[in-house]
């Protein structure tokens, strides 16, 4: 028995809006699962510690790997990792192209990579996210440092948070973790990337463009509804006169 054909309009709408609004959460998703680094005390010429903010984005596997680049301009004189339960961590030394002197004393190597390793059975969930945490300095005098960072996952794929963030250009797909440096001088720092899951504005709205495409397609959803129900009730109408 097929539907009238002002409600078999409707039901092709609803479904419409119903894939749509699939596609939002899954937008809104993958939109959150950035890869971030912050610090309380980080400032340029000082010491700090940088916490590194895992999500597992994976539905089916978990994260096993994790390797944090520290690119020349980022040096320090000093970088240390902190132990992660269940993790091995090992760092790579890099002859710099220039010494840097560190109170006094020349340097001419740093540490250019930190890995962690999950152990047998350990890692990052799917659903789930993990803190790694470097502490070191001093940080260079700049406005913010890049740390480039690729997350694997036991399945073989791997998640490479590398793309620049460019100011005044759309985000990019996958964006290396951008460390705000805390001004030395008691200046505003600049805005530090955040994790649009986690963080949103004082006044409570949000520029995630998942979140905006998850809101309308809520939005769409619900007129659907209202549109099947006085699509029904109209065709009652009909029936009965």
């Amino acid at each position: 028995m097929s539907l009238p054909r002002p409600l078999a309009r409707v039901a092709v709408l609803l479904l419409a809006l119903c894939a749509a609004l699939v596609a939002g959460v899954a937008v809104a998703s993958v939109a959150s699962a950035h890869v971030t680094v912050s610090s309380d005390d980080a400032a340029p010429g000082g010491y700090g510690k940088l916490t590194f903010r895992v999500p597992n984005e994976s539905d089916t596997a978990g994260t096993v790997a994790l390797r944090i680049q520290i690119p020349e301009e980022a040096a320090m004189g000093s970088l240390r990792a902190q132990p992660v339960p269940g993790w091995t961590v090992t760092t790579t030394t890099t002859d710099l192209a220039e010494p840097i002197d560190v109170h006094g004393q020349e340097i001419s190597s740093y540490v250019s990579l930190v890995e962690y390793r999950a152990d047998e059975g350990a890692g990052i969930a799917p659903g789930q996210f993990q803190e790694f945490a470097l502490s070191g300095g001093p940080f260079p005098d700049v406005e913010q440092l890049s740390f480039p960072t690729v997350q694997s996952y036991s399945d073989g794929d791997e998640s490479a948070w590398i793309e620049p963030t460019v100011a005044g250009q759309a985000e990019p797909e996958r964006p290396a973790p951008v460390l705000s440096l805390t001004a030395a001088d008691g200046a505003e720092p600049a805005a530090a990337p955040t994790d649009p899951a986690a963080d949103a504005h004082a006044d409570g709205h949000t520029d995630d463009p998942g979140a905006l495409a998850l809101f309308f397609s809520i939005l769409a959803l619900l007129v659907a509804l209202a549109g099947v129900v006085l699509g029904v009730r109209a065709n009652r109408r009909t029936v009965s006169s």
